[in-house]
């Protein structure tokens, strides 16, 4: 049975799982895994929420976490979300003007901060914050300043409770409510000033009753947790893996994703496009690496896991007997072994922030790896739709989930009614009426329904770009269409009010040098061969024939090649690995107006 509030469902699956592990993390001096009980999962979250307590956080409260991954920070939301506090999660890798904007505008007393260099932007606010009263240091290795509004977490909880605390700390239980508000979560801002997205308990409580009824989990499966627990994305997914009894693997660091893959060889787990997009260009190129004969082998298998998973088992269609016999064979030899990249044993990988090509999805299902992609916003708690186990749509984002509602509005804009919409934006009374009409959510993207009420994206309409010549352009579309090859690594795509349509593109240096190389071109650095005239003519006719589909309005007339990657740290692209178009199109106007002037 689910409870109405997040501290009490912690509480209610602590005393149901007791000495089984909940969470686990990786101890790199001892390279292994190290599990932490459900008993002691809520000893350390009701340990912190004493601390809370006696600090003087009262209810509804703003708490912020300003931390990468880790036990301790979920550990901290459940805490400060226990004592009816609001979490107010920051990105890890935000700038430290960005980090005070948050502190100020949610007027946050208590930091919980992950390393040393969050830590040095928490301090340096301090010195002059009206409002950052302690910064708690989540790992002993992190150096404090000689100051007294700086405390390690063992040291913050090390204090002698009272009888007073433990009557607050059940006062707050029973008298906690679905209708607290339970997070204050700060939108990336790939337009404007970032806004405060507010959700509650219920909006949280609701999301977990539709998953229940959507995801096929047990307590025997397996969760690795990677993005950034910062998005409600991968915050309601470990939520719901708790509320579960799901194991959850905390990995600490992203560049040590595909290793970690195989360690803790995940049943299931969320993740966003660029991933398989990476994976898949890997898996290409170790395709023209092999021999003819592996090669042969590698197509047949792949098309026969497409007939199996795509053209019967998506569809519920009986096998027939030969294909099955084909498929144990195509399996054993090379299906089998491309889902190892995954740690082979993957029921289903939620798939959001951004649109995954449509072919891309049927490539990763015809040998096996289910891919569930779907929709949704922070400002819906995440999920709005999903994909189900049959009859799903490659170019879809699937059904709507159980409790929502979705309808087209004007200019196709996607409208959005349920238990997961936010309750607004935070001290931002006019930018919350202009996102609702009639008691719907406007989400801003632009999408249709199929017949079988698959909800298919067409673009985000602040994203839509308008020519001087007046036609429009739908930038993601041209996107997904260059993305998957094997030479692009990142692509932005430049044209509003222009006279026709540029792009930035991020190309795979990897890949650069290796064509370098057979093609005896010569450079010193990568300014020196992206800028190389042969380099430069590949590109251009690589990106013709990739958009050879689309208008004559719409193709890319000229590429700037980039010497670096689009960067979270750099404000380039969000955690979830968006582009953040208007901060890409300022960064690099000098070379966009180069390719109109030209």
């Amino acid at each position: 049975m689910i409870t109405t509030h997040i501290g009490e469902e912690i509480r209610d699956k602590a005393t149901k799982y007791q000495s089984e592990n909940a969470i686990y993390y990786k101890n790199i001096e001892l390279n292994t895994w190290v599990g932490i009980s459900w008993l002691d999962f809520g000893k350390k979250i009701q340990d912190l929420s004493k601390a809370l307590l006696n600090f003087g956080i009262q209810e509804h409260q703003n708490v912020a976490i300003f931390s990468e991954n880790s036990p301790e920070w979920i550990i901290a939301d459940i805490a400060i979300m226990s004592i009816r506090g609001i979490t107010v999660p920051i990105y890890a890798t935000n700038s430290k003007k960005e980090v005070e904007y948050i502190i100020n505008d949610a007027e946050v007393s208590v930091l919980f901060v992950g390393n040393q260099e969050a830590y040095n932007k928490a301090f340096e606010i301090s010195q002059t914050s009206n409002y950052l009263k302690l910064i708690v240091a989540l790992s002993d290795t992190i150096h404090l300043e000689n100051n007294k509004n700086s405390i390690h977490l063992n040291k913050f909880i090390a204090f002698e409770s009272s009888s007073e605390i433990e009557t607050e700390l059940q006062k707050r239980y029973f008298e906690a409510e679905e209708t607290d508000l339970a997070s204050i979560i700060y939108t990336s801002g790939t337009t404007g000033e970032p806004k405060g997205v507010m959700l509650d308990h219920t909006n949280l409580i609701q999301t977990l009753k539709a998953h229940d009824y959507e995801l096929e989990v047990s307590e025997k499966d397996v969760s690795l947790s990677f993005l950034p627990l910062s998005h409600i994305y991968e915050r309601i997914w470990v939520f719901f893996c708790l509320h579960r009894g799901i194991k959850v693997y905390f990995n600490q660091d992203p560049k040590q994703i595909a290793e970690v893959l195989k360690e803790v060889k995940p049943t299931v787990m969320c993740t966003v496009p660029r991933i398989f997009e990476k994976i898949f260009a890997a898996i290409q190129d170790k395709r023209k690496e092999a021999s003819p004969t592996k090669m042969k082998l590698a197509s047949w298998a792949l098309g026969i896991g497409n007939s199996y998973y795509n053209k019967h088992k998506r569809i519920d269609k009986k096998v027939p007997l030969l294909l099955k016999l084909k498929f144990k064979i195509a399996d054993k030899l090379v299906l089998s072994k491309l889902r190892e990249v995954f740690g082979g044993r993957i029921k289903f990988m939620p798939c959001g922030g951004a649109p995954l090509a449509a072919d891309m999805v049927s490539f990763f299902h015809s040998f096996g790896l289910n891919i569930k992609c779907g929709y949704g916003l922070t400002e819906t708690t995440a999920t709005v739709s999903l994909f189900g186990y049959k009859h799903f749509e490659f170019n879809s984002a699937g059904k709507t989930i159980l409790g929502t509602e979705i309808k087209i509005g004007e200019n196709d804009e996607i409208l959005v009614k349920g238990p997961g919409v936010m309750k607004g934006y935070y001290k931002k009374p006019k930018e919350t009426a202009e996102v609702f009409e009639n008691g719907w959510f406007k989400t801003g993207d632009a999408g249709m329904m199929d017949e079988k009420g698959n909800l298919i994206i067409t673009d985000r309409i602040k994203d839509l770009m308008k020519t001087s010549g007046g036609k429009y352009i739908a930038p993601q579309k041209l996107e997904l269409a260059l993305i998957n090859d094997a030479f692009i690594e990142q692509i932005a795509v430049i044209g509003d009010q222009q006279k026709y349509v540029t792009a930035l593109a991020v190309p795979s240096f990897e890949n650069l040098k290796k064509y370098a190389l057979e093609h005896k071109i010569t450079f010193k650095d990568i300014e020196e061969l992206i800028n190389h005239n042969q380099i430069k003519d590949m590109f251009e006719k690589r990106v013709e024939e990739l958009q050879k589909e689309f208008s004559v309005f719409e193709k890319i007339k000229k590429v700037t090649l980039l010497p670096k990657e689009f960067s979270i740290e750099a404000g380039e692209i969000t955690a979830t690995l968006k582009l953040k178009r208007k901060v890409i199109q300022k960064k690099y106007k000098e070379l966009i107006d180069k390719m109109y002037n030209d």
